[in-house]
């Protein structure tokens, strides 16, 4: 059975598939949709340490995105896969952080800059 860490960078390289592969357009929504989620997990308190509200929040949107085959689910899956990273408890979560952090500048990048 795959571990969570393991699963977690599965989906990781998926989103950072979906921002790399798209349009200037597209990219721009995620991005809007990222800084969208970003906004409401900081209204969202911790539940006994845990960041699972916020990462439940996030993967709800996400589902509606997803559900209308809309590009900006990869700005609410990003959040959610950040707000899980950033409890510090995943094997070699530091690296997992810096592949999503480098997902979210790429996700800010000028297209040429990605090739």
């Amino acid at each position: 059975m795959q571990d969570e860490a393991s699963a977690l960078l599965e989906t990781l390289v998926f989103t950072l598939g979906v921002v790399t592969n798209s349009n200037a357009e597209d990219r721009r929504r995620i991005a809007e949709a990222y800084y969208e989620a970003q906004r409401m997990v900081a209204t969202i308190e911790f539940e006994s340490g845990s960041a699972r509200p916020r990462i439940i929040a996030c993967l709800e949107r996400f589902n509606v995105y997803r559900a209308e085959d809309d590009v900006a689910a990869a700005g609410w899956m990003l959040a959610a896969l950040q707000e899980r990273i950033g409890e510090c408890d995943l094997t070699h979560w530091e690296k997992l952080k810096i592949v999503a952090e480098q997902t979210v500048q790429l996700l800010l990048a000028p297209r040429n800059e990605l090739h």
